[in-house]
């Protein structure tokens, strides 16, 4: 097993305390060792229920930390720049949770930032870690179920009340960049191609940020991608809708897999007339993605997440968010 590398948190969020640390501590090469906070009582918190070795009362401070090899930033979308930037130019290798940048041209200096300084800079897609995702590829790419002519994405959940941050224009809020960026890399890391045109429409507050959008992408050879995205369901918890269809000229995909789904994941493929039932085990995603960047640290690996899928998704983010006037 490779060594364990030493990983900071730069930030207290939600997604942080629910999802990534509890994969951290699952992550047989990571080493929880600095959790950095607005406050230092909030970082003592977490230090205290996780078992981080330092708490930090300023993100400034942990970066200056020379023992914090990797840091995992999970602040607002906002900030994802300023801090993985300053994180870059630290010499820690940085997770930033997806999406990584707020466009296109954010994401280039991010990207050469961490060119220029030697580090590894991966976006937190923590999904496409998942073999359910290696599964579905594997099935497009061996012509199972023909050429794609067709796909179409949905990822809706519950309303949020005007005071959640998923709210704020300032800090980039709406479906699109909270949910719809899944839609959009699913589309691009199976495709595997840029759209040649691109049209949507959008449902947006007062404050301008978009609550539904929807997406038509067309490509080259004809194919169309229906990427759909939502924060409108009443909050039960069978409302919300993950769906993926992929139509080819021999076949078909049928899933509701939960993007981020653990466990047991099962999906259809229907072609020549039989129901071909998929079945795959995934571990913890966030677990996946963390020990796959300390493998490139550690092993010389590359990260799964590439900086040309990056930039392919943030330039189809950029044309939906021009379409929809964000």
């Amino acid at each position: 097993m490779s060594r364990k590398v030493k990983w900071g948190v730069l930030g207290t969020a939600g997604i942080a305390y629910g999802q990534t640390i509890p994969g951290m501590l699952q992550a047989e090469n990571c080493e929880l060792y600095a959790i950095a906070g607005r406050s230092v009582e909030k970082a003592e918190q977490f230090k205290a229920e996780f078992g981080f070795e330092k708490a930090y009362g300023s993100y400034d401070e942990m970066l200056n930390d020379p023992a914090v090899e990797a840091v995992y930033i999970p602040l607002p979308n906002d900030l994802h720049a300023e801090w993985t930037i300053k994180a870059i130019k630290a010499k820690k290798h940085v997770l930033c949770e997806k999406p990584m940048a707020v466009n296109a041209a954010q994401l280039e200096e991010m990207l050469k930032a961490a060119e220029e300084n030697g580090v590894f800079l991966m976006e937190a897609f923590a999904y496409l870690h998942s073999p359910y995702v290696a599964s579905l590829k594997s099935d497009l790419d061996s012509g199972l179920i023909g050429d794609v002519r067709y796909m179409e994405a949905a990822f809706v959940t519950r309303a949020r009340g005007a005071e959640d941050i998923r709210l704020r224009k300032e800090t980039y809020g709406g479906a699109l960049y909270d949910l719809g960026c899944y839609n959009t890399s699913l589309a691009t890391w199976l495709l595997n191609e840029e759209p040649v045109s691109v049209e949507a429409m959008a449902e947006k507050t007062e404050c301008g940020i978009d609550i539904w959008s929807t997406a038509m992408a067309k490509y080259a050879d004809g194919k169309r991608a229906l990427l759909k995205c939502g924060m409108i369901t009443n909050g039960a918890a069978q409302t919300r809708i993950d769906e993926l269809r992929i139509h080819g000229t021999k076949g078909t995909i049928r899933s509701d897999a939960q993007y981020n789904q653990e466990g047991e994941i099962t999906y259809k493929v229907y072609v020549d007339g039989e129901t071909i039932t998929r079945t795959v085990t995934a571990r913890q995603n966030y677990a996946l993605e963390v020990e796959q960047l300390g493998r490139c640290i550690t092993d010389g690996e590359q990260p799964h997440v590439s900086h040309a899928f990056s930039r392919m998704n943030a330039r189809l983010m950029d044309r939906i968010l021009e379409k929809i006037g964000y």
